[in-house]
């Protein structure tokens, strides 16, 4: 999809149509009735590499879905220090937990390369919430894999080593798990990718070079 042709900094935006809404998978499964009522409460934005979607603690948040580009994830301590939590590709989303509780998020959002974002108005879904019972199981199962993807990250983090962890990430970039050469390019830089590992940039180096050998 080319990127229209706007200023540095610049946030183009317009409506989703059911076409573009329909192509994300929590709402594949959803009526064209249904999929109208999320426009109309929904902007398709662009944001340059760089822009900060929301921060930390913030209220009244929409639900974001990413169309194309990346957006991380981060969490700042008391001390000011900056982690990234997680980096996210088409079509993930982020924001459903802040809207369905109506709680203040728990991570800030970045667009890490230029990136289309479908925002869709956390109190107008809310109310759809009441009377379309396949918006709610749609939503409801993008909760459970939600979690069930996070305690799938604990895990990993409690019962792998760093080296195993990256050798289990590049496995999953490669397009023919059967196979026994690949040709992989990361999706995004080490410091990233270092932290989508909950490791150290120095420790995501040693792993390279204990997956070498």
């Amino acid at each position: 999809m080319e990127r229209p042709e706007v200023a540095t900094g610049e946030q183009l935006r317009t409506g989703p149509t059911i076409a573009q809404l329909r192509e994300v998978t929590i709402f594949a499964g959803l009526a064209d009735r249904v999929l109208d009522r999320i426009a109309s409460i929904a902007e398709l934005r662009w944001f340059d590499a760089g822009t900060r979607l929301y921060s930390q603690g913030d209220r009244d948040m929409p639900f974001c879905v990413l169309v194309s580009g990346q957006i991380s994830f981060f969490r700042t301590a008391p001390d000011g220090t900056v982690t990234v939590v997680d980096v996210v590709q088409p079509a993930g989303h982020t924001g459903l937990q802040a809207v369905l509780a109506q709680m203040p998020v728990l991570t800030g959002v970045e667009a890490v390369a230029p990136s289309q974002v479908i925002l869709i108005d956390g109190a107008g879904l809310r109310t759809m919430l009441h009377d379309e019972p396949s918006l709610a199981s749609a939503l409801l199962l993008a909760e459970a894999m939600d979690f069930r993807a996070l305690v799938l990250q604990v895990c990993d983090l409690k019962l792998r080593t760093t080296a195993q962890r990256l050798g289990h990430y590049l496995l999953g970039l490669a397009p023919d798990k059967s196979s026994h050469s690949a040709t992989l390019r990361l999706p995004f830089d080490k410091r990233l990718l270092a932290a989508r590992l909950g490791c150290r940039q120095e420790n995501l180096s040693r792993a390279f070079a204990t997956l070498r050998e």
